[in-house]
């Protein structure tokens, strides 16, 4: 099955590539790596906005995650033209807006992860790291990139 019967059979449609928000690029292709800027959690097309384990719960923020891949994946469309060229998903970094004690950015970047696998099949299994922050841009609950190998 290709990617977009996957995203079909999904019902996800994907969105254009983002303006960017301050002086950087959507993405960068060097070789076969294509690097994708940070994308900011958003709903209703405004920053999504809350910090995990005061305000937002695990599921809030894992659903926020996966709402982030897809934006991604419109972003990596516009950079490669063709998401069926995608070899793999190489790395996910994952930034979480959290309280000191929350501890599951994990199953938050999981929203992300999980929704690449079922697109990409074994080409989205990636290398991952999750890290909790004290802020993001925008008062955003989440923030991810991605590496991916075409």
């Amino acid at each position: 099955m290709s990617v977009y019967d996957q995203l079909k059979a999904l019902d996800i449609t994907l969105p254009p590539v983002a303006t960017p928000a301050a002086a950087y690029v959507p993405f960068v292709r060097t070789g076969n790596l294509v690097f994708l800027s940070g994308h900011i959690a958003k709903k209703d097309g405004k920053p999504w906005v809350g910090q995990l384990g005061r305000n937002m719960t695990t599921e809030e923020g894992k659903a926020a995650a996966r709402a982030i891949a897809i934006d991604l994946m419109g972003t990596l469309h516009a950079a490669v033209g063709d998401l069926n060229q995608v070899k793999r998903i190489v790395k996910v970094m994952s930034l979480v807006n959290s309280a000191p004690d929350f501890t599951e950015h994990h199953l938050v970047t999981n929203g992300a992860s999980e929704l690449l696998g079922q697109v990409f099949g074994a080409a989205g299994a990636h290398a991952r790291s999750a890290f909790g922050v004290a802020q993001i841009p925008m008062g955003a609950c989440v923030e991810i990139e991605l590496i991916a190998e075409v």
